[in-house]
This record gives structure tokens, C-alpha cells and sequence, in this order.
């Protein structure tokens, strides 16, 4: 490009720079959601162990319906945000069109997640026991007279 061209066209320079700008976005967004996907795995790993073990003790755990519905109503939250996240991953928000439907999309999410945080604290708070072997735990409850 000469001297001349440079001075003659600064609007191509600034269209440039916005397009590397709306495709860095795009790719963040992108990387954000992969991101934000391997969380929920993550938390869905966690939340079906705590199933297995609220399901191996069985009534015997003092709050066993309570949390047998704060978990499975965890895993189904869980879930649907998957299914969000595989919807908002396929947008492109360099598309007009897309950005106000992925703008939605992650408000839904970011509200179906903090619901998801406050169930999983409230199941913290009950306290499942961690353990390779929950059920020792009956046998020491019907060992006691």
C-alpha cells in the first residue's frame, strides 16, 4: 500500500480494525462458553455422586426426601443449561441478528446458574458424607441399642 493509498482510505483501516475486533469477540465468547460447559460437567460429576450416595443410605439419612429432590432438581437445571450452552455456542454474534437472541440466551443462563449455586449450597449445607463406603455408617447406627 503507498503513502497515498494510506491517506486516501482511512475508513478501510478503521472496517479492518472493527472485523479483527467483532471476531475476537466472537472467539471469546466461544472459548468462554466450552469453558463454562466443562464447569457444568463438572458440577453434574459431583451432584450424581452425592445421588449414589443419598440413594445407597436410603431413608436412614435424616433429610433423604429433601435431598433427593435438591439433587435431582440440580441435575435437571444442569441439564438444561447444557442444552443452552450447545444453543448459545452456535450463534455468531458478529450477526446482528444473533446477538440479541444470544444476549437472552446468556441472561437465562446466568439466572438458571446462580439457582443451580444456591440449590447445591443448600445441599452442602445438609451435609452428605463423603465416603468410599457410605453404608458403614448404617451399620454403626444399627449397631447402637
Amino acid at each position: 500500500m503507498s503513502m497515498a493509498e494510506s491517506f486516501a482510505s482511512p475508513q478501510k483501516h478503521v472496517t479492518n480494525a472493527w472485523q479483527m475486533k467483532a471476531m475476537d469477540a466472537n472467539r471469546y465468547a466461544t472459548k468462554k462458553t466450552i469453558a463454562q460447559g466443562m464447569l457444568d460437567i463438572a458440577l453434574l460429576t459431583a451432584n450424581a455422586s452425592q445421588l449414589k450416595y443419598i440413594l445407597q443410605v436410603g431413608e436412614q439419612h435424616q433429610f433423604y426426601k429433601l435431598m433427593l429432590i435438591l439433587i435431582s432438581l440440580s441435575i435437571v437445571m444442569q441439564l438444561l443449561v447444557g442444552i443452552l450452552f450447545v444453543v448459545i455456542g452456535s450463534l455468531n454474534i458478529n450477526r446482528q441478528q444473533d446477538q440479541t437472541a444470544a444476549v437472552i440466551l446468556n441472561d437465562v443462563i446466568l439466572v438458571v446458574v446462580f439457582i443451580i449455586s444456591v440449590v447445591n449450597v443448600i445441599i452442602s449445607g445438609f451435609g452428605i458424607e463423603y465416603s468410599s463406603q457410605p453404608l458403614r455408617l448404617l451399620d454403626q447406627h444399627e449397631k447402637t441399642p
